[in-house]
């Protein structure tokens, strides 16, 4: 008889997520995430690999449900110029929330691992050049309808506005402040102007 798992993954990925997202991957154990899942090692490891093959998942799963969907909401419902502002904010934002704010999974991921993580890197990469395709989309259709400056380099801006998104993501963490958060976002719409 095949041996059946009797947990749902994808609820058990969820908490492993939540738990690498608060913690970081080398302060999270294994002892913790089976505390936090209720599934026993054997199984996670049976399930999903060992603690990085758990790590790349949960950190593919943040990806696809949080950052991807993200974009995709903002791109359907906003005009260009409002898509690119909602990002911003939606990270700012994050600071006053019951939580505070664990910052960006992927851009911690980026600080704690990428430099030596090849794996964690090409996720990392990945989402980062899919925010940068995302700014420059939102550039060109803005420039279309008027809502961004003829003059708007896309590429350039799109960069400019990576980095910036990046550098408040980051601040989130360790600068509580709202006024600097705001008036990064400000600074980062007038290069749309």
């Amino acid at each position: 008889m095949p041996w059946e798992k009797r947990f749902d993954t994808e609820q058990v990925l969820d908490a492993v997520m939540q738990a690498f997202w608060a913690r970081g991957y080398e302060a999270t154990s294994m002892q913790e995430l089976v505390e936090r899942t209720g599934v026993n090692r054997a199984s996670l490891y049976a399930t999903y690999g060992d603690k990085h093959a758990l790590f790349l998942s949960a950190l593919r799963m943040y990806d696809e449900k949080m950052r991807r969907k993200l974009l995709a909401e903002l791109e359907a419902s906003c005009g260009p110029r409002e898509a690119i502002r909602r990002l911003f904010l939606e990270f700012a934002e994050r600071v006053g929330r019951a939580n505070g704010s664990r910052g960006c999974f992927v851009t911690n991921t980026a600080l704690e691992l990428a430099a030596h993580d090849k794996e964690a890197l090409r996720v990392v990469v990945h989402a980062q050049e899919e925010i940068e395709a995302f700014f420059a989309r939102m550039i060109v259709k803005g420039r279309l309808q008027g809502e961004v400056a003829d003059r708007v380099d896309a590429t350039e801006t799109a960069r400019g506005l990576l980095a910036s998104l990046l550098g408040l993501i980051v601040l989130t963490r360790c600068r509580l402040e709202r006024a600097l958060l705001d008036s990064i976002v400000s600074e980062a719409m007038r290069r749309l102007d």
